[in-house]
């Protein structure tokens, strides 16, 4: 079963080594995990699609490849899930949504083809929150998964499906997508690490998109060092992506281990301070601090006057690039089509009837923001708060290593706290420690560093780490010394019963 060969190889880089020795087929952990998803998921809902033909026969080829003596690559044989935002080549790809029902790609993006080559095995695709549009998981024509300590609590959201897959021993590794805190939120209900990355180190081709300069690809993992093992081989310039990055690709699972001694966090006094803010989430960030002290590292308190302007300015830009990006879904080339009258009330029946209520939402004043008379009052003056927005950021990082936050006002949020589409205007605020990293194309990391207890159930708290651009080094040294000093780490492994 999976849980075995996580507690056997809890890192991915040691699972990998152990099957480009010999010492364990491929095949035989991909049998293992696929039986676990068979036995588990039903009660964890975390896979839309599980891939059996194509796991066993690359784990066959895997096995293959080390027979004959060559390399089969850094992540031979380690099983891994994707959001179903990533294009997969014979395997279904929906964005979980009624309008790509039914599709099926005829390509692989960079996400598959470059998993492929390092030898990994892709197990199947998770759920999310339609289109990457939710915090909570809930918005989708599935059921959310089940938060991994807690049935009274939503999973978070949207990469959710990723971060449940982790969590509960299902795959080891899991990658999802991150515009406005969709890895960090889900990471940090679950007790896992996330990773956003710098915007154009991971190449965004073949992934659906939401918000074209703000979506990034975010590798997710029990612990760092399975994050940098999983950065390491998807970074990189990609010819196919002219915004990826053109830039040197670090030893970022070496990076795990260097020191903070002497080295700075600075600490956002505001974003401790704002209202709504639990007391276990200020603890944490608190405990993190020391943590790091002890370390060696000093800390310093910064002021973000511009954190008021964060949540307003992303929902502007997002919107606005979410209508023009969803304009393509008009059932004339792929996807669903519901039939009407003329050209016009097609495309209007299948929008209507293919996206849920929150993607309407969105699309709605996305194209309001964009109209002719609206632009410049709204996108224009969204467009400039970001420029300052990254501008104050990348200041305070010159007094810094890193910037050390929050990841949610909340531990998690209780399912009687209602869906996203009841509250959408709380369930935006509540991505406010997040979506700065975004709009300033920083990296940013969620790492377990707290709990809270609440009616009988320890609730995970992820701490939030922010890097200058290309920073991730840094942020892996950061987050490991917080791993080995608080010891939270992810929850225990557990069978999902009902």
């Amino acid at each position: 079963m999976t849980t075995s060969i996580l507690e056997a190889f809890p890192d991915a880089g040691a699972l990998a080594g152990a099957v480009r020795r010999g010492a364990v087929r491929a095949e035989a952990v991909a049998e293992a995990t696929l039986a676990a998803i068979e036995r588990l998921d039903p009660t964890v809902g975390a896979f839309l699609h599980v891939a059996v033909d194509h796991a066993l026969a690359a784990a066959r080829r895997t096995d293959r490849i080390v027979r004959e003596g060559s390399d089969p690559g850094p992540l031979a044989g380690v099983p891994i899930a994707l959001k179903d935002l990533f294009v997969t080549r014979g395997i279904p790809t929906t964005a979980g949504s009624r309008i790509l029902a039914g599709y099926v790609p005829p390509y692989d993006g960079h996400a598959a083809s470059a998993l492929a080559r390092a030898g990994a095995t892709l197990v199947g695709k998770v759920t999310l929150d339609e289109f990457g549009m939710g915090s909570n998981g809930a918005n989708s024509p599935v059921p959310a998964p089940r938060h991994p300590t807690s049935d009274d609590h939503w999973p978070g959201g949207s990469s959710s499906g990723s971060a449940a897959a982790v969590a509960f021993g299902l795959t080891p590794l899991a990658l999802g997508t991150d515009t406005g805190g969709s890895v960090r939120w889900p990471a940090s209900c679950a007790g896992i690490v996330g990773l956003k990355p710098t915007y154009g180190r991971i190449s965004r081709h073949g992934m659906i998109a939401f918000a074209s300069s703000l979506d990034q690809a975010g590798p997710m993992g029990r612990t760092v060092r399975c994050v940098a093992h999983l950065l390491a081989v998807l970074a990189g310039r990609d010819e196919r992506d002219a915004t990826s990055l053109d830039a040197p690709v670090g030893d970022y699972p070496a990076a795990c281990e260097a020191p903070v001694a002497g080295r700075t966090v600075g600490v956002v006094r505001r974003a401790l301070d704002a209202e709504g803010v639990h007391p276990a989430v200020r603890k944490t960030v608190a405990d993190t601090v020391r943590a790091l002290e002890a370390r060696g590292a000093k800390a310093i308190t910064l002021d973000l006057p511009s954190m008021d302007l964060w949540v307003p300015t992303y929902y502007v830009l997002a919107c606005a690039e979410a209508a023009s990006n969803l304009a393509r879904y008009d059932g004339m080339r792929y996807g669903r089509r519901v039939e009407g009258r003329d050209l016009a009330e097609t495309i209007a029946r299948t929008r209507a009837q293919g996206f849920g209520p929150e993607v309407r939402r969105r699309l709605l004043v996305g194209t309001y923001v964009l109209r002719k008379d609206n632009v410049d009052a709204y996108y224009g003056a969204a467009m400039r708060a970001r420029a300052a927005i990254a501008a104050e950021l990348r200041g305070a990082l010159d007094r810094c290593d890193v910037l050390a936050l929050p990841v949610g006002p909340q531990p998690a949020v209780r399912r009687d706290a209602g869906a996203d589409a009841d509250d959408p205007l709380a369930d935006y605020l509540r991505d406010v420690f997040t979506v700065a990293a975004n709009l300033a194309g920083l990296p940013a990391i969620a790492v377990p560093a707290g709990h809270a207890d609440e009616g009988g159930h320890r609730l995970p708290i992820g701490v939030q780490l922010v890097g200058r651009p290309l920073g991730e080094p840094d942020l892996f040294a950061f987050a490991a010394a917080v791993e080995r000093e608080i010891g939270a780490g992810p929850p225990p492994l557990r069978e999902a019963t009902p």
